[in-house]
């Protein structure tokens, strides 16, 4: 049975969608303002002392003969205002409707001026704010004027693209918010695609577009097939485990029959060496694994103790820190990584030293041996699993050369990173460095503390 598919504009549509928003509202908006803009109208104070002005003359002028009207309009001319009368001008063209305003207003102060078929025009573009116009005398002639000082600020072409850009940032902020909304899941499905260890992720909900919801479906399925497939390699690793180490048990309790102590101690020998070879590969690949686990420990105690058992063993091994050193970690991996590193270095030197350092910000556990190190070339090699490097290490080791590869993953695992280097005096050093955890409590209360870390 098919599942019904819920029919949603895809991710392209939407874009699209917003975008012919944009451009119609930006258009609308656009025009509604350049309406605006070209409107050309004069403060009312203006238009009431032009009215009267208009009004006046156009009476005084009417009133004298013809040969007297030149005359008399230049003396009704102004230092705002001048008149012109000649015989024979023609008629100004109709008023424009950008300045069908400043007619209205002027007729609302004299409605006289209504019948004399009043008009008006913009003088030059280049002077901003100054209009001339004409009004008919009854006689049919035609008396002109001009305003001599801007009346008002018209928009200049500067200012009209200045007007033109407020719409079209303030959609261009209403886009990205809407768009940033749109995108909102794939950022989601980001972050879990970067929380995603293996473990028991949650399933991202799935939203927004057609394209988004498959691709985070197609991730959730992902993410539970590999949750299963982790889970069953644990299983059968762990299960293979069991049966392999089962006959090695047998093997080892046989040998112990066995009177010829040579042939008794090389067969324990080889035992030994297996059970060494599926530890390793077990620990590598996660059968022996567990769910990482945060809780206060004492790193510099944990270094003492295995120093002490090297010690114990027969191995001239040395520990140099401070007392304590309390950080938040997994005590049962870094102990396991601190010991890989400890055997790792009284295998192939004859002193070793562990060394823990602590600042405000890092914690440090060191490993130095006086063995024949590694050459330069090789140290990022021999963290890599599998790899031996026969020129400075023996064939006859245990293992897979898996321990400094293990040693790094875990130091990853708990957030800081393994670091490899000669000694100049000879011999190795290999560092774990981890971070300060907020999380990071204080073994003493009497203990000088850098940021959550405890030092005594």
């Amino acid at each position: 049975m098919r599942h019904l598919v819920r029919p949603s504009i895809g991710l392209v549509g939407r874009i699209v969608a917003v975008l012919l928003l944009a451009i119609v509202l930006e258009f609308g908006a656009s025009a509604l303002l350049y309406e605006s803009a070209s409107k050309f109208a004069v403060r009312e104070d203006e238009a009431h002392r032009l009215a009267e002005h208009l009004v006046i003359s156009r009476r005084l002028v009417a009133a004298e003969p013809a040969a007297a009207r030149t005359a008399m309009a230049q003396e009704l001319s102004t230092n705002r205002y001048g008149l012109q009368w000649t015989a024979g001008l023609p008629p100004l063209p109709p008023t424009p409707a950008s300045l069908e305003i400043v007619r209205r207003q002027v007729i609302g102060w004299e409605p006289g001026l209504a019948t004399s078929d009043l008009r008006f025009r913009l003088v030059s573009p280049r002077e901003h704010g100054v209009i001339a116009g004409g009004l008919s005398l009854p006689d049919g002639s035609w008396l002109y004027f001009r305003t001599l000082e801007p009346v008002a600020k018209l928009q200049s072409s500067s200012d009209r693209v200045k007007l033109a850009l407020i719409p079209a940032l303030a959609l261009m902020v209403l886009g990205g918010i809407v768009v940033r909304r749109m995108l909102l899941p794939l950022r989601r499905l980001a972050d879990a695609a970067d929380r995603f260890d293996g473990g028991g992720g949650a399933s991202v909900p799935e939203s927004g577009p057609a394209e988004v919801r498959r691709v985070t479906s197609a991730f959730n399925r992902m993410q539970a097939r590999i949750q299963r497939l982790i889970v069953d390699r644990t299983q059968a690793l762990a299960a293979v485990g069991h049966d392999l180490r089962t006959p090695l048990a047998r093997l080892k309790l046989r040998a112990d029959g066995i009177d010829e102590r040579e042939v008794r101690s090389a067969i324990e020998h080889d035992v030994d060496e297996m059970e060494a070879m599926i530890s390793s590969l077990l620990s590598f690949l996660g059968g022996d694994d567990g769910a990482t686990q945060f809780v206060r420990s004492d790193v510099a105690v944990l270094c003492a103790t295995i120093v002490d058992a090297a010690s114990d063993a027969g191995h001239q091994i040395d520990y140099i820190g401070p007392d304590h050193v309390d950080l938040f970690t997994d005590a049962l991996a870094l102990r396991r990584a601190i010991d890989n590193l400890v055997n790792n270095a009284v295998r192939y030197g004859e002193r070793v030293s562990v060394v823990v350092s602590a600042d405000a910000g890092h914690v440090s556990i060191a490993v130095e041996d006086d063995g024949p190190g590694i050459p330069p070339e090789s140290l990022a090699r021999v963290l890599e699993p599998f790899v031996r490097l026969d020129d400075a290490r023996a064939r006859d080791t245990v293992g897979f050369g898996l321990g400094l590869a293990i040693v790094n993953r875990t130091a990853q695992s708990l957030g800081g990173r393994l670091t490899l280097s000669n000694r100049p005096q000879g011999g190795l050093r290999a560092a774990i460095v981890l971070p300060v955890r907020r999380e990071t409590l204080s073994h003493d209360s009497a203990a000088p503390q850098q940021n959550g870390l405890a030092i005594s």
